[in-house]
């Protein structure tokens, strides 16, 4: 047992019974059980008893033991003048500052089943997938569940948007320059060409993004790999970028994206090229962005966006391929750059000219494939039905906010695992 189950318990009135009764036997009437305080102070606000035919408004205070009550001070503190209740699991002391104000105390013990603090002893210890993974079944999954969790994903990632907007004086193409480096960073280079994207002047993006060969050079460049060039096109880029930098205000900073444990068409070189191919192709990319209505009309802006023609033979720098390919973005990878990228800055858009677009938006979520990634693939063995993204954005997004952190008591799920 923990103060914050006893206090989850409280709120959700999870009892055997209800027919309370003091430490001395007095029945006690809970009319109200008081708003749940998450702030400092009493626990429980505005409650309201009844006990010796009397009723009594105020706040309830909740301890493992009776004791705590001295342990934490209280009887110093104003902010617990106005307790009409004690609420314990055990009473292992007589308080008698409470005693003389006729506070009653509440022993709650004998009210909670063991097996649900048994279940949540054991969400918290055992380690597994998810905590509750012995008792979980995809029916205890509430309604609306998947919508709420796709939203509130939506609203993090809208808040960071913001932040974006207000950093680079509300230039919304900037942003957007800047989510769609870091969605085709992927994992291994998100961050790292996400930093790179900031630390250009989108402005010097803008005037050249119609020569996908200036492009280009000024990623390389910037990615510190026209250094010391190991054939003719390389050199040519290196050309390009001493160019823009002379011409173009361009830092010295150089960053280093990761080859390591990537698969070849994963690798930096490549989804750069793409990233500038999609500039090169796109010169109204941001409005299509935002007045696309329909999944086939996002998905269109990304059909044919391949590798320059280096690429064909080529993964890295001056090493010959044995393959010689178009290196097309697969419909796979534009899923999910709309999933990392273009839904989260749609919504955020519309969300700031106060203009409702949650339905819509959800439903692209519908109509869009689920990742297929390790999270979605555990989910799977615990024999929950995952359909489209928005059930696995919804299950990585509970995953990470809920399961890894074992905040089971904040859990729709949890909630009712321990009510049963």
């Amino acid at each position: 047992m923990t103060e914050k189950l006893l206090q989850y318990l409280w709120n959700f009135k999870i009892f055997t019974g209800f027919d309370f009764k003091d430490i001395e036997g007095n029945p006690i009437e809970i009319i109200d059980f008081g708003k749940w305080n998450h702030d400092s102070g009493p626990d429980f606000l505005l409650a309201k008893i009844k006990t010796k035919n009397l009723i009594f408004v105020g706040n309830i205070e909740l301890h493992l033991k009776s004791s705590d009550w001295v342990f934490h001070r209280h009887s110093s503190d104003s902010a617990y003048e106005n307790i009409i209740l004690h609420v314990v699991f055990e009473n292992d002391s007589d308080i008698e500052e409470l005693r003389k104000k006729n506070i009653p105390t509440l022993k709650l013990k004998n009210y909670i089943n063991a097996e649900i603090i048994h279940k949540y002893n054991s969400f918290q210890k055992e380690s597994r997938f998810i905590p509750c993974e012995k008792n979980f079944h995809y029916s205890k999954i509430p309604l609306n569940f998947h919508e709420e969790n796709v939203l509130k994903k939506l609203d993090e990632k809208a808040g960071e948007i913001e932040e974006k907007l207000s950093k680079f004086k509300n230039d919304y193409e900037a942003v957007l320059f800047h989510l769609l480096a870091y969605a085709f960073g992927l994992k291994v280079n998100a961050a790292i060409f996400r930093e790179m994207a900031e630390h250009l002047d989108f402005s010097t993006v803008r005037k050249i993004c119609q020569n996908q060969t200036q492009l280009e050079a000024l990623f390389f460049g910037k990615a510190d790999w026209l250094e010391h060039p190991e054939d003719e096109h390389t050199k040519i880029w290196k050309r390009e970028f001493e160019f823009l930098k002379n011409k173009y205000p361009i830092s010295e900073q150089k960053f280093s994206p990761k080859f390591l444990r990537l698969r070849p068409p994963n690798f930096p070189t490549i989804r750069l090229s793409q990233l500038a191919n999609l500039y090169s192709r796109e010169q109204n990319l941001f409005s299509k962005i935002i007045n696309a209505k329909t999944s086939p009309e996002l998905f269109a802006i990304f059909e044919g966006i391949k590798a320059s023609e280096y690429w064909d033979t080529h993964f890295s720098f001056g090493k010959i391929s044995p393959v010689n390919q178009e290196k097309i973005l697969t419909e796979d990878f534009a899923e999910l750059i709309i999933l990392n990228a273009i839904l989260p800055l749609k919504y955020a858009y519309h969300k700031n000219f106060n203009e409702e677009i949650a339905d819509e938006i959800l439903e692209f979520y519908k109509t869009l494939n689920p990742e297929k990634n390790m999270i979605i693939s555990q989910w799977k063995t615990l024999g929950t039905d995952v359909k489209s993204a928005l059930e696995s954005q919804s299950l990585i997004h509970h995953f990470k906010n809920f399961c890894e952190t074992k905040k089971c008591l904040n859990c729709g799920v949890g909630l009712r695992i321990l009510r049963k």
